[in-house]
């Protein structure tokens, strides 16, 4: 391999890149470039920075191909993900929506109740813990439904209820053993 050698706007581009970034990845290649080019072998190289010597040859060869954009890493392989902006959509339509709006006896979204509701809408089913991660991207948090019937219940019939009740109780308590 040649020697590398940077001019000063090549040098001054891969510096700026090194300090303005926040990727750890892409400052390790560029410094990797411009050690390189100050006369650095790849094994001391790969030494210092604590990576191996194929690293090096890949940073070198990125930067070789596609310059200093060619240091950023571009988006991982994969395959793309089930929860394409349409099923996102309707993810944000029925959480914002309350169940009962939709004809569901319910009030209160479960992960398994929203997950059945979007199968149903969009053919799209997920696990209980993706579709968690996917509502965590989407900004929304969720916990487990805390069940009660206060402010469905009628107060007056309540009250009424919990005062008679207090009075059975009193009355069961001062009953003596002999009396029972």
């Amino acid at each position: 391999m040649a020697a590398w050698s940077l001019s000063d706007k090549e040098w001054d581009a891969l510096d700026r890149l090194r300090f303005t970034t926040t990727d750890a990845v892409v400052f390790r290649n560029a410094t990797i470039i411009l050690v390189s080019a100050a006369g650095r072998s790849k094994a001391s190289i790969a030494s210092d920075l604590g990576c191996s010597i194929g690293t090096v040859d890949l940073a070198r060869k990125h930067y070789r191909e596609g310059g200093p954009q060619g240091l950023i890493p571009g988006k991982p392989p994969g395959r793309a993900s089930r929860a394409t902006p349409a099923y996102r959509a309707a993810l944000r339509i029925a959480v914002e929506t309350p169940p009962q709006e939709l004809g569901y006896g319910f009030s209160v979204w479960s992960l398994a109740r929203l997950n059945a509701h979007l199968l149903k809408r969009t053919g799209i089913t997920f696990s209980e813990d993706q579709l968690g991660r996917i509502m965590k991207q989407e900004g929304f948090s969720f916990q487990r439904p805390k069940h009660t019937m206060k402010g469905k219940r009628d107060e007056a019939a309540f009250q009424r209820a919990a005062v008679k009740l207090r009075a059975l109780k009193k009355k069961r308590s001062t009953m003596t053993p002999s009396s029972r």
